[in-house]
């Protein structure tokens, strides 16, 4: 017991220099409240709060490689030429036939791939000036 006191006025020693210090004025979040404190108690906090401040996301494979898809239709969008629609649907072919052969959990993957002609035909006709804008010009 005897012990244990000696260690606590130890500590409480340290803390009263460290205060003397100014080693606890304007710590980030002083004088509001504790966050999550009135929410459900959840064991993982920590990692999500780790996520969150890394800007990071876990996603199941499956779900990942539905939202790569959707990013890689918006870069093939705007893609400047042919060459770069057929590297970049080339590219997203390659990750899908690898998440398709290779899922471990999560969700089945049910992506198919991208009909390469069919996304440049998709991307020419984007490209081409409606009729309405060739009226324009006249």
């Amino acid at each position: 017991m005897r012990s244990e006191t000696q260690w606590q006025s130890a500590v409480e020693q340290q803390i009263r220099e460290a205060m003397a210090r100014g080693e606890f004025d304007n710590l980030p979040g002083t004088g509001k409240p504790i966050p999550g404190l009135d929410g459900a108690h959840d064991e993982e906090w920590w990692v999500k709060q780790k996520l969150k401040r890394e800007k990071l996301s876990y996603l199941p494979p499956a779900l990942a490689l539905r939202k790569e898809v959707e990013d890689a239709r918006l870069r093939i969008r705007a893609a400047g030429s042919e060459a770069a629609v057929r590297e970049l649907v080339a590219q997203i072919n390659e990750r899908i036939v690898h998440v398709n052969s290779r899922i471990v959990s999560g969700p089945a993957s049910t992506v198919m791939r991208l009909d390469v002609e069919e996304t440049v035909l998709h991307w020419r006709q984007r490209r081409r000036p409606s009729d309405a804008d060739e009226l324009r010009q006249d």
